[in-house]
């Protein structure tokens, strides 16, 4: 008798990675936005530091929960937080929110392309096993 054949790799995984590595590089890019407070009332500064500080620990850790069913949503939610907290009290965190979203955007529609084309069977990956990726 012959084992049967592995699995074959699931297309969408390899995604999970590249969502982890926005949201590390974006934690990176939300921390410095700290350079750029204003200097000159302490009260709000203190404010934008702990925001700014909390969406940064939290874009790490929803970067290790990407494995999970809702982790995309996780970091999407962040995505919207980063933006709103930098309307209220940072434009340039602002900016830098509108940019990540963008590249975000690129993501998801890559994503969508991705799982369009499982869906035709058009991925070597849902070919069924023994058969060549060509069709032969």
């Amino acid at each position: 008798m012959s084992d049967p054949a592995p699995a074959p790799p699931d297309p969408l995984k390899g995604l999970r990675g590249v969502y982890a590595a926005i949201l590390v590089l974006e934690s990176i890019a939300v921390a410095l936005s700290m350079l750029v407070l204003p200097k000159d009332d302490p009260g709000t500064n203190s404010i934008a530091i702990t925001l700014i500080t909390g969406l940064t620990v939290l874009m790490v850790v929803a970067a290790g929960l990407q494995r999970r069913p809702w982790g995309l949503g996780l970091a999407l939610g962040l995505q919207v937080a980063t933006i709103v907290v930098g309307l209220v009290l940072l434009p340039a965190l602002a900016v830098m929110g509108v940019v990540f979203a963008v590249v975000w955007g690129g993501i998801l529609w890559m994503r969508r392309d991705v799982q369009a084309r499982m869906a035709r069977g058009e991925l070597p990956s849902q070919q069924r096993a023994g058969t060549d990726p060509d069709g032969s």
